[in-house]
């Protein structure tokens, strides 16, 4: 059997490029006793594992990516032959394995059992029901904490996580306001997922803009991508702001070490709050964090927006999107039909 594979050919400098990917083929091995092989139906792209593809970069939460190998990441897959007592065939997972058709794991791997009978593609397992949307949850829900009347500015307002994020802040009564990086976007955030104002982050009016779009100061502030719009932000809080930092992406591609904000010691005078989190440490609360997000669902009070890439070879290409921000909210890889929902919704 024939795995095709994408590898990191070389550690990027800076922005990641396409050349920065090699597409593979490869054989599947036999598994081993206490191994299962995976057959993956979706990829999540994620800016956070940019992270990890620099040398030197391993630390307590995942090591440095090896070159010419699998380039490490969140999948959705099905089981498709097992030699452990504890994970049967058929069964679908979401693991923290790599950007291939199959993968072969001895369970160690960060592993989710998921629910095949739920009536929703797939897919969002990996966005607004994974990770994604779990991440907006636990960050506004522990740390952000919005109340009815309050202003939220989310980062990265059309990215993966903010796109949920916003639609959060608003079901919790919250008037939202999003950064975006194109006029395209800004528009798209108000028609399609409500939010009550847009700022251009590359706007030469930037403060300007800003000001006017949160005239009663920022009370929480969802910061996906750290850099110089926190620098902005912090020059609008409230007292007793909430800084949810779910990412730095500023950071990722940076080739030397970015300056901090000159203002920190504004969170001193508001009596403000910046706290970091990682939803992977919350794994017992999935399941409350998924409750809430499908009854929102439901309600018609939250939509998922996917940006879709076909085919596992495409893995690196729709990657590059994320940093060009050519995609507009969740960046996913089909790796094959997806006849499991299908059948689910029938």
């Amino acid at each position: 059997m024939k795995n095709t594979r994408v590898l990191l050919a070389r550690r990027p400098a800076g922005l990641p490029r396409e050349s920065d990917f090699r597409v593979a083929t490869a054989e599947v091995r036999e598994i081993r006793n206490g191994e299962m092989l995976i057959e993956n139906l979706y990829l999540s792209l994620d800016a956070g594992f940019r992270n990890w593809m620099n040398e030197g970069s391993g630390d307590d939460v995942l090591p440095a990516m090896p070159l010419d190998q699998p380039v490490m990441g969140l999948t959705l897959g099905r089981v498709k032959q097992s030699r452990r007592s504890d994970y049967r065939e058929g069964e679908l997972l979401m693991a923290r394995l790599a950007w291939e058709e199959y993968s072969i794991s001895d369970g160690g791997d960060f592993i989710v059992r998921l629910d095949a009978s739920w009536p929703y593609p797939l897919s969002y397992h990996l966005g607004v029901l994974g990770d994604t949307g779990m991440s907006a949850y636990f960050g506004l829900t522990d740390i952000g904490t919005p109340q009815p009347g309050e202003t939220v500015v989310i980062s990265a307002a059309g990215g993966a996580v903010g796109s949920v994020a916003g639609q959060i802040a608003k079901i919790h009564g919250a008037r939202t306001v999003g950064f975006a990086g194109s006029n395209e976007k800004c528009e798209r955030l108000r028609t399609e997922l409500g939010y009550d104002a847009a700022v251009h982050h590359r706007s030469a009016r930037l403060a300007e803009e800003l000001r006017a779009a949160c005239p009663d100061g920022i009370d929480v502030y969802f910061d996906n991508v750290g850099g110089p719009l926190l620098e902005h932000v912090l020059a609008h809080i409230n007292e007793g702001a909430r800084i949810p930092f779910c990412g730095a992406v500023t950071a990722y591609n940076a080739e030397e070490p970015l300056p901090g904000p000159s203002n920190l010691f504004e969170l001193v005078l508001k009596g403000a709050r910046l706290q970091g989190f990682m939803t992977h440490m919350q794994i017992d609360r999935y399941p409350e964090a998924r409750a809430a997000l499908a009854g929102w669902l439901d309600a018609g009070e939250l939509r998922s927006v996917e940006y879709v890439h076909e085919g596992v070879d495409r893995a690196g290409i729709g990657f590059c999107h994320l940093f060009e921000g050519r995609n507009f909210g969740k960046s996913v890889v089909r790796v094959r039909p997806d006849d499991v929902s299908d059948s689910a919704r029938s």
